[in-house]
């Protein structure tokens, strides 16, 4: 079973916990694929949701615990780390061989 850690940030803690407490929401790391031709061909997102899908498995992170799909864990070195830069206004993901992106799309689950 392939477990992710995701370490986050202080900068990405305080972007982070007012909205989670607000809307009762854990984080979910999910690989979006939608409209990119392929299973294998997609882009990190970050989502604050309130629902369990049947295939989400449970990531330890710091401090924040969340979700994603062991399927697309293999996408993922397995220690990640997110920051939020105040200056952009975006989150970064990234582990230690690798940056996966700058501008991670963090989503909101309209419910």
């Amino acid at each position: 079973m392939i477990i992710i850690h995701i370490t986050f940030s202080p900068t990405a803690v305080r972007k982070l916990a007012p909205i989670l407490e607000q809307t009762g929401s854990r984080l979910k790391l999910f690989y979006d694929t939608e409209g990119c031709g392929c299973g294998m061909s997609g882009v990190p997102v970050l989502q604050a949701t309130r629902q369990l899908a049947p295939k989400d498995k449970q990531g330890e992170g710091d401090p924040f615990p969340f979700l994603y799909e062991a399927w697309y864990a293999v996408f993922y070195d397995d220690e990640l780390s997110i920051d939020f830069d105040e200056t952009s206004g975006s989150f970064s993901l990234k582990s230690a061989s690798q940056i996966y992106t700058k501008h991670l799309r963090f989503m909101e689950e309209n419910v």
